[in-house]
Parts: structure tokens; C-alpha cells; sequence
């Protein structure tokens, strides 16, 4: 008999239910999460002919392995979407598990995509080169705002060479006021931690990148280098899985936001519902970008004399993203307009 299995996943714990073809509950009760609690609750409803399914939420994968050795198929099931198909007011364990095994036993689980266990190593590897980074830019706006406060000394140095060997070195001399001396030392000295750190996993991707085409053929478009080309790969992975470039816009929620009623139309801010990774990776590739490409530069110069700044900076990653669609699903690379 063909068994239907929900899993609420948790951090200590998950809360199964097991279901019959006909809707009838099998199994239900909460179980530790352990391969062998695992199955332990299967008992004799796993196997081949059991199909299970969970929502991609916080450390998902763990469940999603062991669910894998131990059942004939896994879903992965959006959170978001889940969440609009069968909202409840009252919620609790048993009712989403419940939830979850009546969507899959009627076919109505919208999926989430799930990438290859080596995929998502790298993956994880990426994303906390992108937390590094994250924290260094964070630390280099800290350091203007300090230097901001004191535009005589400030003015020794341009911001270009402010983070040079040269430029650390002089704010390491600079004089300032005791109490702000200290915090500079302090700004520096985690700048140049951090700096330390983000060279470590730039060695290992680069060895990585080697071995994937369509990381150079990425790092052929301005503003991706080894780094944003393989989280692009990571993130994207099989780029058949769009069907155009602006379903690969609404996966990295580029896409504005959308209200329409009476016969009218309103466009917003963008919706940000999707990767936030890759929407991060676009938007900060924009920049170094329109420096090199003559086409995107006169894009986002247009844009920005119409919309401002902001707006324009968004619809130049959009259209780069567009760049990144047709370099990948045409298997070439991206000729420059100079």
C-alpha cells in the first residue's frame, strides 16, 4: 500500500503523520531527530512505496538525507507557498504535518528545487565568504564614518587609497582624539582579521572554479569574478529550470512589486520574495560592471537621470541578470560592448 509521510521539521525534534491512499491516518506522533528515530516511526510504512515531504525551512537538508535513504521519494515543499494553499488559524505540529501528507497525497506540494549534496557544500562555502565580505564593508563604512568627523585629517588621504597597504598603514599613524584613536585601532586591526579570513575560502573556490565551464564563461560578463560566477552557478544550478529570463528575475526577486485593480496598474519596490544571495550578488556586481560595459553603463546612466540612483542600480542588475540567463542557456561567452 502506497503511505504518504509529513514531516514538521524542528531543531530537537519533527512531528510525522503517516497517511493511507484514501486519507485515512496511519501513524502520527513526534520522533527525534536521529536516522534511527527516523526509522524508528517508518517502521513498516517506509520503503519504496512511501513517499515523504517537508518544508525547505532552517537546516532542511539533514531531513531531506535521511528521509531520502529511507523512503522511495522526498518533496521538498516552499514554505511560502504551502503557507497560501493551507493557511490555518489554528496551528500546530500535528496540523502541519497533517497538512503536508494531504498536499502530497493529492499532488498539490508546490516544490522547491533541491541542488546535489556537493552543491550545496559549496554552496555553504560561498555563503559565508559572502558573510565575510559582508562584515569587512560593514567595517570600511564604519572607518569613513569615524574618519568623516574629522575632514582636516580626513582630507590626507582619498577614499581610493584609504584601504591600500599604504592607506592602512597611515590611518594606523593618524592623529586623532584618545577615544577615537582606540576605535580606529580597534576598526583596523578587525578590517585587516577579516581581510585575512576572506583569502582562505577564495583559495579553495578557485580551485573549484577549474573544473566548471560555466564558471569562465560567467566570469566573461563584467562585475562577476571567480566568487559571484560559481554562487551564481550554486545558486542557479540548472538553468532549465527557467523558462525565460524573467522567471529567473522572480526567482532573485528583481521583479517589481505588482498592484493592479479597476482597470489600473501600480509598480512598487522590488518584491524581494526569492534568493536573497543571488539578488545580493547581482546588485553589488552593478558597479565595478558599468565601468567596463559601455551598453549597461549608458543603461544605468538613463535610468538613473529618470528614476534616481536606487531604482536604477535595480534594473541594471535585472538586466545583468538577463546577461547571465542567456551566457548560461546559450553555452557561450559574453561579448563586452566597449
Amino acid at each position: 500500500m502506497r503511505t504518504f509521510f509529513g514531516v514538521d521539521y524542528h531543531k530537537r525534534f519533527s512531528y510525522g503523520t503517516i497517511m493511507g491512499e484514501t486519507g485515512e491516518i496511519l501513524k502520527q506522533g513526534r520522533f527525534g531527530n536521529h536516522p534511527e528515530s527516523v526509522e524508528r516511526f517508518l517502521g513498516e510504512h517506509g520503503g519504496d512505496e512511501c513517499s515523504a515531504v517537508l518544508e525547505a525551512t532552517r537546516n532542511w537538508c539533514v531531513m531531506h538525507d535521511w528521509l531520502e535513504e529511507r523512503t522511495g521519494q522526498v518533496t521538498l515543499a516552499h514554505p511560502l507557498k504551502v503557507k497560501a494553499i493551507a493557511e490555518a488559524k489554528v496551528k500546530t505540529d500535528k496540523i502541519d504535518a497533517t497538512i503536508l501528507a494531504h498536499l502530497l497525497r493529492c499532488d498539490l506540494i508546490p516544490a522547491a528545487h533541491v541542488c546535489s549534496p556537493a552543491a550545496r557544500v559549496l554552496k555553504n562555502l560561498l555563503r559565508h565568504r559572502m558573510f565575510l565580505v559582508r562584515l569587512q564593508t560593514m567595517t570600511k563604512n564604519r572607518i569613513h564614518a569615524l574618519l568623516d568627523r574629522y575632514p582636516e585629517i580626513r582630507a590626507q588621504r582619498r577614499a581610493t587609497e584609504l584601504f591600500t597597504k599604504m592607506g592602512l598603514a597611515w590611518m594606523k599613524q593618524a592623529e586623532l582624539p584618545t577615544y577615537d584613536r582606540h576605535i580606529l585601532d580597534s576598526e583596523v586591526l578587525l578590517l585587516e582579521h577579516l581581510q585575512g579570513q576572506i583569502k582562505q575560502p577564495d583559495g579553495w573556490l578557485m580551485q573549484i572554479g577549474k573544473k566548471d565551464l560555466r564558471v569562465e564563461r560567467l566570469m566573461s560578463i563584467p562585475g562577476i569574478g571567480k566568487a559571484f560566477a560559481l554562487l551564481l552557478v550554486c545558486e542557479i544550478d540548472d538553468i532549465k529550470r527557467f523558462a525565460s529570463p524573467k522567471k529567473l528575475h522572480a526567482y532573485a526577486g528583481l521583479v517589481p512589486s505588482t498592484y493592479a485593480s479597476g482597470g489600473r496598474t501600480f509598480h512598487g519596490r522590488i518584491t524581494k520574495a526569492g534568493n536573497k544571495d543571488l539578488r545580493w550578488a547581482m546588485v553589488e556586481a552593478v558597479w565595478p560592471a558599468i565601468q567596463k560595459d559601455l551598453e549597461l553603463n549608458q543603461t544605468y546612466h538613463r535610468l538613473a537621470a529618470r528614476k534616481g540612483p536606487n531604482p536604477a542600480k535595480v534594473a541594471t542588475a535585472r538586466r545583468l541578470l538577463t546577461v547571465v540567463y542567456r551566457v548560461l542557456a546559450e553555452n557561450r561567452e559574453y561579448r563586452c560592448a566597449a
